[in-house]
């Protein structure tokens, strides 16, 4: 029990610590320095936490290799087809926001005529014009997210944890939803709990992005190994059986 208490004062610090943070003009949120992170995590390396995060990390790394291992022809294919097209770079690099605020590049198979990666970044929508013809394929079978296997390889990302937005969407949304930085103390993930539960794609509204914080801020209380390989398998599911609303 007394673990537990710390583990959720530590939390509710860190969280404090991201609300009351000035957001600087290249990142969401400033790294926090090393010293800080293995002071809140030496509390808790006797606890479930490290163990935890050691399993998450193999089983990223595990799944990752095979993943691209066995996937190699389809992805040389598909970044042939998008090449064919308009003989540009198959691959579409933006910045993102990941843990603690630390911003990286993810990658993506490119989709769109446009590279937005700055202040403005325009969601996707139904029909967007922008989308190219293969681009719409890609989108609507997830494909255009398998480069980001590359991305959990180099530990900016963890298969499972809240989507990244773009840098320019978390500073809006930032502003309009009180808990959005909340997400921030877990690592981004390929997918995740609000994915998998229908809050994916396009957010028209506010209340669209505050459903799916509050469907991460779920998964980021109750992460544990068995929960990502249950959101790993409905992912799965999901994709083959074509239930979702990707555009």
């Amino acid at each position: 029990m007394g673990k537990a208490i710390r583990l959720v004062r530590q939390r509710r610090n860190l969280v404090g610590w991201v609300s009351a943070s000035k957001m600087p003009e290249k990142s969401i949120l400033p790294p926090l320095p090393k010293s800080e992170i293995d002071a809140l995590a030496a509390p808790l390396a006797r606890g479930r936490v490290r163990p935890q995060r050691i399993s998450k990390r193999g089983l990223d790394v595990t799944s990752a290799l095979l993943a691209l291992f066995l996937l190699a022809p389809l992805l040389l294919l598909i970044a042939v087809l998008i090449w064919v097209g308009d003989r540009k770079n198959p691959i579409f690099r933006q910045t993102r926001t990941g843990r603690y605020g630390k911003t990286f590049r993810i990658y993506k198979f490119r989709t769109m005529r446009v590279l937005e990666d700055g202040a403005v970044v325009q969601q996707a929508s139904r029909m967007d014009a922008r989308i190219t013809t293969i681009g719409r394929v890609l989108r609507r079978t997830s494909l255009d997210e398998l480069p980001q296997l590359v991305n959990v390889l180099k530990g900016d990302m963890s298969l499972v944890g809240p989507r990244p937005h773009a840098v320019a969407h978390d500073e809006f949304y930032g502003r309009e939803i009180l808990s959005y930085e909340h997400r921030f103390t877990a690592q981004p993930g390929l997918t995740g709990w609000a994915q998998i539960n229908g809050s994916r794609g396009e957010t028209p509204t506010i209340e669209h992005m505050r459903r799916r914080i509050e469907l991460d801020l779920w998964y980021i209380e109750n992460q544990s190994f068995t929960l990502d390989v249950r959101i790993i398998i409905r992912t799965a599911w999901t994709e083959l059986t074509r239930r979702t609303n990707a555009y």
